[in-house]
């Protein structure tokens, strides 16, 4: 049954970050993403304080093979869409007690445009 909620989650993802792309503008996301970069890579594979970020849309939340997650992420079950990303930016401590960002995006445009730069990262093109 958690395989079939993953699955449906990044199918839906997949579907729905083109969508998201587009409300949000990925040039002042990839900007907006310098305050990420102290603690996330872009780079698959590569683990900072927190993990890689490449990819992340369509990814099963806490998945990240050797990245140690608090146990309220490695406890999820679904998939990062573009709508669970902007909620999470916007208040990860309500989305997921106990996890340990310390970071959240007020301003929902930056969110948006985080978002759209994500997104790009995780195309499939």
């Amino acid at each position: 049954m958690r395989f079939a909620v993953v699955l449906i989650s990044t199918m839906a993802a997949f579907a729905t970050h083109a969508a998201q792309a587009e409300s949000g503008d990925i040039t002042a996301g990839k900007a907006a993403f310098t305050r990420c970069a102290a603690c996330h890579s872009i780079t698959p594979g590569v683990n900072l304080v927190g993990p890689p970020l490449a990819g992340v849309v369509g990814r099963k939340v806490g998945s990240i093979a050797n990245f140690r997650y608090s146990p309220a992420l490695s406890s999820a079950h679904e998939a990062w869409t573009p709508e669970r990303l902007s909620a999470w930016l916007a208040d990860p401590a309500k989305m997921y007690p106990g996890n340990r960002m310390p970071f959240n995006v007020q301003n929902e445009k930056d969110r948006r445009d985080l978002v759209a730069y994500l997104a790009s990262l995780s195309s499939t093109k």
